[in-house]
């Protein structure tokens, strides 16, 4: 019998997420899986309440509501800010820059750029959007001192030093 997913666990996933029309928006690779410490926030919420108690060898969908996905979409995050902000700067919609707010650097996407403002939207882009994920549990194991002092998985599928 393999081990059950629980916290600090070293897991590698196999994973593809989905939007509500089917659409596959990110995947692992066959020869690169996702390899995580489970139970120290490295997921969303909602994959991470479907992945706990499964085992290696497991296969299963999971449906992931927004909120406990990237949340909701909050119409306070979309804001116009001066053009001249940007200086010399190219700017056109879907760019996307780091900048610098109330709570910290965030990234915020251009949306619309018209001669004297530039529209941003601060929500992550899969706020307020559904999620479906198919997940292979690959290999499920105690994770190393070391790996729960640096705060992730070392070696195959994770951060090689």
């Amino acid at each position: 019998m393999s081990e059950a997913i629980t916290a600090d666990k070293a897991v590698t996933i196999h994973y593809a997420v989905k939007n509500p029309a089917g659409e596959v928006l990110d995947k692992s690779s066959e020869e690169q899986p996702l390899a995580f410490i489970f139970g120290r926030g490295m997921l969303i919420p909602g994959l991470e309440k479907a992945l706990e108690g499964k085992a290696a060898g497991d296969s299963f969908e999971a449906e992931v509501p927004a909120d406990d996905a990237y949340g909701e979409r909050h119409d306070g995050l979309v804001q116009a800010v001066p053009r001249q902000m940007f200086g010399d700067n190219e700017v056109e919609p879907g760019m996307q820059f780091r900048a610098s707010t109330d709570n910290g650097d965030q990234s915020v996407l251009v949306v619309e750029v018209n001669e004297e403002t530039v529209t941003v939207d601060g929500n992550h882009p899969l706020a307020g959007v559904d999620l479906k994920f198919d997940v292979e549990v690959v290999d499920v194991r105690d994770a190393t001192a070391e790996e729960l002092d640096h705060g992730h998985v070392h070696g195959e599928g994770g951060v090689e030093h």
